[in-house]
């Protein structure tokens, strides 16, 4: 089936009316009063996997990566809140509760549907004007040691949460813009339980204790991290949420929050370069979606400087132009069959990911259209690599897409992790898809205070370590995704809303965090969800399988040892290891309800009514 991307998603049927609370985040709303109360509830364990039920509401649902965040979103909704303000209030608490994965020193995609028309927002980390492509190399022109340029100032992207979540809710939020922050400031005053699984993220990472704001907030005195269901305050972020609330995005971007942070990159032992001027001078972007038509719908994911939607219906694509398979599950798992066609497709995406894709304001698309790496008969060329046996690791190459003015250079792998994802439905059918991320766990290891002196604060990112590190290959040619002044680097991040071909009803809104596995988590949900059929928490249940075009990697203990066996014996050099993904998903019944489902492998709940 032809797969062409449109310029935007519409709903074929009146839309419900909605009353949209339009102005800046000081302007006046309707006297609204959240009245928060904080929950009585404690993330469950997460170091293993957990199961969970899936959960089916009428009304509404907000799903998150922590069950306090979840909540502070359904009583933002509960108050009278859209999905955006539900979502303002839910990303502040995952950056008190949460800080390991996102938070207002990062960047995050939102992707927006009010009934009609679908919307990307785009506040992803640009670059400091000072950088350039020799960012991440040593004095020797030879790439930094990962790790090392991660724990740096060097790391530090120009944040974009805040500016993207403020101009999404002057498009769309109904309640104040300050109200939404009463959850996470009354949490950070009165204080949290350390969740089991951020107790363990404190043990396990590098660099932080280091730090010296993060290594006294999250370690005692011996160096051991904060025991789980210790009571943690954090009165400096309070104080900095307090600032937002007030006055905006620009409370970080300028002024004495932001002569903080721009100190704390600057005396970093490896400084960046970030300026005030780089802060004050960062603008959201609203984009326009990528929708694209397969089997019975039209998926909607974000376009660069994301890869996660071209990747993801690539793969898609490939497997579609196959012939079909008697049966793709066995024993209700993905089939050794399934699996060969799945790794192999996404070695040959991730071939065109790795060559073509970046920031659209410093790279043009082949052929001048992002849609030329999806079309069916491109698609169907592609597919015909994929034989009986495995390509073999490293040696799917990229394809030609279309005519280019510039010969890029493929980029080297790097490793890529961190994120969390939240999905939305509201009451007027409203829904957002939102994954936002500081890249690393507990980002750059810096934190900061805001110039407060009060313990605590918020995690900068090292979301600049996205780009390659090596500007050009051996022969001169440039890296698509080499570091420029004011670029954004290129994503995995996948927010992805679903939606009836036909009806143009919403059928779905999911996404993960997961570095480039993201791809292929989506991906398979898509699958699981839409062409088996399998509801959202059978789909999140499924366990992982994935390749960047090197080895092949299956999640310990998802698959019998016959099915490893198997994919070795196709010539895949496959092996397993722990695949953590956080998967959320919202789906739409038939009846009218939405059923959703949390990742077992994380802490996250669906809440609604």
């Amino acid at each position: 089936m032809p797969m062409p991307i449109l310029p935007f998603c519409r709903r074929l049927v009146s839309p419900v009316a909605v009353m949209l609370m339009v102005g800046l985040p000081s302007t006046t709303h309707a006297e609204v009063e959240l009245d928060y109360e904080a929950p009585a509830i404690a993330p469950e364990s997460s170091s293993t996997v957990t199961e969970k039920p899936g959960w089916e509401n009428e009304d509404f649902a907000v799903a998150a990566a922590n069950p306090l965040a979840t909540d502070a979103g359904y009583q933002v909704i509960k108050a009278g809140g859209s999905a955006i303000d539900a979502a303002v209030a839910v990303q502040m608490v995952l950056t008190l509760v949460e800080p390991q994965s996102s938070g207002i020193g990062g960047g995050a995609f939102l992707m927006h549907f009010d009934g009609e028309d679908v919307r990307a927002y785009d506040g992803r980390e640009t670059a400091p004007s000072g950088v350039d492509g020799e960012l991440f190399l040593d004095e020797e022109g030879e790439p930094l040691d990962f790790m090392a340029a991660v724990a740096s100032g060097r790391s530090i992207g120009v944040p974009g949460t805040l500016r993207m979540l403020e101009l999404a809710h002057r498009d769309h939020g109904q309640l104040p813009w300050e109200v939404l922050f009463e959850p996470a400031i009354t949490l950070a005053e009165d204080g949290f339980e350390v969740s089991e699984r951020l107790h363990t993220s404190l043990a396990e990472v590098e660099h932080l204790r280091d730090d010296s704001i993060g290594g006294d907030f999250y370690y005692d005195e011996a160096g051991e991290p904060l025991a789980e269901g210790h009571t943690l305050k954090n009165p400096a972020l309070a104080a900095i949420l307090r600032e937002i609330a007030k006055e905006g995005s620009s409370a970080l971007h300028t002024g004495s929050i932001a002569e903080d942070l721009v100190f704390r990159v600057q005396n970093h032992d490896r400084p960046g370069a970030m300026s005030l001027e780089d802060l004050a001078s960062h603008a959201a972007q609203e984009r326009d979606p990528l929708c694209t038509e397969w089997q019975a719908y039209r998926v909607c994911g974000f376009p660069p400087p994301s890869s996660g939607h071209l990747t993801i219906m690539q793969i898609l694509g490939m497997l579609e132009a196959l012939p079909a398979l008697e049966s793709p599950l066995n024993d209700d798992l993905p089939s050794v069959e399934w699996l060969h066609r799945f790794l192999e497709a996404s070695r040959l995406a991730f071939a065109d990911r790795d060559k073509y894709i970046a920031d659209p304001e410093f790279v043009d698309a082949p052929g001048g259209d992002w849609s030329n790496m999806l079309h069916p008969d491109y698609l169907a060329k592609r597919a015909e690599q994929i034989g009986e046996q495995s390509m073999g690791s490293d040696a799917a190459k990229p394809g030609n897409p279309g005519p280019m003015e510039t010969s890029w250079a493929v980029q080297p792998e790097q490793p890529e992790a961190g994120t969390s994802h939240i999905s939305i439905i509201d009451e007027e059918g409203n829904a957002i898809a939102m994954t936002t991320s500081i890249e690393q766990a507990f980002g750059s290891r810096t934190m900061a205070d805001g110039g407060t002196g009060e313990p605590g604060g918020y995690l900068l990112n090292n979301e600049l370590t996205d780009f390659s590190f090596q500007p050009e290959d051996e022969a001169g040619n440039p890296i698509a995704n080499r570091v420029e002044p004011g670029k954004r680097p290129r994503s995995s991040m996948s927010p992805t809303l679903v939606f009836d071909a036909d009806s143009g009803e919403l059928v779905a809104s999911l996404g993960s965090p997961g570095g480039a596995a993201i791809i292929h988590y989506t991906a398979k949900t898509l699958v699981a969800m839409l062409d088996w059929g399998l509801d959202a928490q059978e789909a999140l249940n499924l366990p992982h399988a994935i390749t960047l075009g090197g080895p092949v990697f299956l999640e310990a203990g998802g698959y019998p040892a016959a099915t490893l066996e198997a994919l070795k014996s196709l010539g895949h050099e496959a092996s397993e290891r722990e695949l953590v993904s956080g998967l959320q998903a919202l789906q739409v019944t038939e009846g009218g309800s939405i059923f959703g489902g949390a990742d077992p492998r994380r802490e996250g709940v669906v809440l609604g009514d």
